[in-house]
């Protein structure tokens, strides 16, 4: 959507602009604030529908439970009050009167949007941070995940032109999503996520953090190889952005349009059906959906931006909870349907702090959350794992037992090399995709027969730091592919085929992608060296006569 409309994109990079060239220099602050106040908004839109389609008679009273009917108890500088009493000749009522007075309770409607935007510039940075903020801190109950990792965050912006600016900006954004929505390309709330979708990727796009995030259509890719179902336990262990659950969310919402209103479905820019419309989903189907999607990360910043980018999509109450999934305080076996993930592939653990059931004796992460989303599959549960290709083929024991893992634990169904630039500008390791559906754990039998091995030369973006989209639309085929692999007939090795178990294993292992292609060698004709060495005689002859010519010219 955002490709297609070039003002709502220029709007968010301005958005993006304002804070990070406003002195915020931590740029994961930049967008953590960014997220707040897209949030605040969010809420102000959300009660402007509710009471819109009540009025129309399309909602019930009972059906919206709205956040601003009730009343708040304002924030009280102290100090401040102190201070002024001190200074005043009024002493009409005592200070301790001033400030009970200064603490009664108010509408709550003072803290949307629609009110304080229109305060004086100093007054609003005040009501925002002490009385606004606060209050959608623990806005989904004591017991959320939301609200209990919001408990610890705090309102950076600091300068009251700063909120100003970013409040005008985001208003902007909301008169094109408007625009948008009444054009009939996408519903509003579907607009919201994307927006949210475009801020995150504008972090590292301009390389502007260390962590970066998958890139949305192999994300795509591998949610259309797993295909969750509504009811499915789905997780990410290593969730950052919470992109991989927001992936199979819309996958399943794609389907449920699929069967309920396939007319809707249309065609998104990298060539895959569509049809993300949350208005499809009933009160029952939202609550399954919803906490079927469970995601995980040790950055408590992280889990709060993926909180917010899955709430911004219309998940009122999401499950990301602050855990390092291979530590000894993590133990959850055979829990899921489906896991989805891009696991940190550079980092060294303490040893110390490992997970032992997780029986790979190593501290690298790649190795190990392979062995813990094994562990988190139930059997029939299925996974696709992005990985470093030195997974694939490394000699170490470690690398050794965890393919073994893969094959014995599991049935290792697909091989997926992915292009060496996929992940540009960031990195330029070469990664692949491993598909594969749990069996029994720490078998002794092989579960594997046979692995399909599928190379991407292009994944429809262009292979260098710029990441251009480009006219075709490849990863569809790599889908139809898969869906076929088991029915069709492959006579040679050059793009995708299967290799045997009894092949791999002879190979000690060895799962990577080009060792086992046909390599195809054109013969490359020569000349006869004489008339080689006539055509160079001939060359240097020319070469002469031009440079006598030249030097007849100088005087």
């Amino acid at each position: 959507m955002l490709q297609n409309n070039p003002k709502l994109k220029s709007l968010i990079v301005g958005l993006w602009d304002t804070l990070w060239s406003s002195g915020i220099a931590n740029p994961l602050t930049a967008i953590e604030q960014i997220s707040y106040l897209l949030f605040i908004k969010k809420l102000d839109e959300n009660e402007k529908n509710a009471d819109k389609n009540i009025n129309e008679g399309y909602w019930k009273e009972n059906e919206y439970k709205f956040k601003f009917r009730g009343e708040y108890t304002p924030y009280v500088d102290v100090a401040k009050l102190e201070k002024e009493y001190k200074k005043s000749n009024d002493k009409s009522k005592s200070i301790e009167e001033i400030i009970a007075e200064a603490r009664k309770p108010r509408n709550s409607e003072e803290l949307r949007w629609g009110y304080f935007k229109n305060m004086p510039a100093d007054l609003m940075l005040d009501h925002v941070r002490n009385n606004v903020f606060e209050f959608i801190k623990t806005l989904n109950g004591d017991t959320s995940s939301f609200t209990k990792h919001m408990e610890s965050a705090n309102f950076e912006l600091r300068k009251p032109s700063l909120l100003v600016e970013a409040i005008k900006k985001i208003d902007d954004i909301y008169i094109e999503i408007e625009k948008d929505a009444s054009e009939g390309k996408q519903t509003f709330q579907d607009i919201q996520g994307d927006v949210y979708e475009m801020l995150l990727s504008e972090i590292a796009s301009a390389g502007k953090m260390g962590q970066f995030r998958t890139p949305r259509h192999i994300i795509k890719l591998m949610a259309e190889i797993v295909e969750p179902k509504l009811g499915n336990r789905i997780a990410d262990p290593a969730c950052g952005t919470s992109g991989f659950l927001l992936g199979a969310y819309q996958y399943i919402l794609t389907d449920l349009v699929r069967k309920k209103e396939p007319k809707k479905l249309t065609i998104d820019e990298d060539g895959f059906e569509s049809g993300a419309i949350s208005s499809v989903l009933d009160k029952k189907n939202k609550k399954i959906l919803e906490d079927g999607l469970i995601g995980f990360d040790i950055d408590v910043t992280m889990v709060r931006l993926g909180l917010m980018n899955l709430m911004m999509h219309g998940i009122d109450n999401p499950n990301i909870d602050y855990k390092d999934t291979l530590s000894k305080s993590y133990n959850e076996e055979a829990s899921y349907d489906i896991v989805l993930a891009n696991p940190p592939f550079t980092g060294k653990l303490d040893k110390g702090d490992i997970n032992p059931d997780l029986k790979i004796e190593t501290t690298s992460t790649e190795l190990l959350f392979l062995s813990r989303i094994s562990k988190m599959l139930r059997a029939g549960g299925k996974a696709a794992v992005i990985i470093p290709e030195g997974v694939l083929f490394g000699s170490s024991k470690a690398q050794k037992a965890t393919r073994e893992i893969l094959l014995k634990d599991n049935q290792l169904e697909a091989i997926i090399s992915l292009p060496a630039g996929t992940f540009k500008p960031y990195t330029a390791v070469k990664t692949s995709i491993l598909v594969f559906t749990k069996v029994e754990e720490d078998s002794k039998d092989w579960h594997t027969e046979k692995i399909w091995f599928y190379s991407i030369e292009n994944d429809g973006y262009s292979l260098d730091d710029n990441r251009r989209k480009l006219n075709e639309n490849p990863l569809p085929d790599v889908k139809v592919a898969f869906g076929k692999r088991r029915r069709a007939k492959y006579e040679d090795r050059k793009n995708h085929f299967f290799v045997e178990l009894k092949e791999i294993q002879d190979n000690d292992l060895d799962l990577s992608y080009n060792r086992y292609r046909d390599y195809e060698y054109i013969e490359q004709k020569y000349d006869p060296p004489k008339e080689i060495l006539t055509k160079l005689i001939d060359l240097e002859n020319e070469i002469l006569e031009d440079m006598n010519e030249l030097n007849s010219m100088i005087e």
